[in-house]
């Protein structure tokens, strides 16, 4: 397995989605995050400052590569200049994805939490992750990037976390 270092200086959100991309065999196009990102919505508000917040509402979409997010909202704060932690939501927020052995990865989720200080992602809210190789469901879904720790929960009246994984030889290579 590879892993993708990442620094501080990079978008927020495209941590945030590592997660949804992570897989234990494949990982989001490592390309992508080379790749300039274009961010639109309805509306626009930011503070200028080092320790401000960017926010975009209002059919928020989010390309870079082969990477595309849709949101209802992008809430992106910055600590001393630096990206420190993302928060995007919506009804649901949706990613796609094409990971670097070519297979398509989409996601939803209500809600997507990265924080960069701690490299922890949060996906909340009837999360639902589908590869080729499988998919996982649930309420929550938590990722550590400096450990690659994957933990999931269903709701909390009793709810359950599924996950169906494919043989090799059945999916998409």
């Amino acid at each position: 397995m590879q892993r993708h270092a990442m620094s501080q200086s990079r978008s927020a959100i495209i941590a945030g989605v590592l997660l949804l991309c992570s897989s234990a065999t494949a990982y989001a196009r490592s390309s992508d995050r080379r790749q300039p990102m274009d961010v639109e919505g309805a509306s626009f508000d930011t503070s200028l400052n080092d320790n401000g917040v960017t926010v975009f509402t209002g059919n928020v979409t989010i390309r870079q590569g082969s990477l595309m997010i849709q949101a209802d909202r992008a809430e992106i704060s910055r600590a001393g200049g630096n990206p420190s932690r993302a928060v995007l939501s919506g009804r649901p927020v949706r990613l796609t994805e094409q990971l670097d052995d070519g297979t398509p990865m989409n996601a939803t989720s209500a809600r997507v939490d990265y924080d960069l200080r701690t490299e922890i992602v949060v996906f909340t809210g009837g999360v639902n992750l589908q590869q080729p190789r499988g998919n996982l469901s649930g309420d929550r879904v938590t990722y550590n990037m400096k450990s690659g720790q994957v933990a999931s929960g269903g709701a909390a009246g009793g709810g359950r976390v599924k996950m169906r994984i494919m043989p090799k030889n059945a999916g998409t290579p």
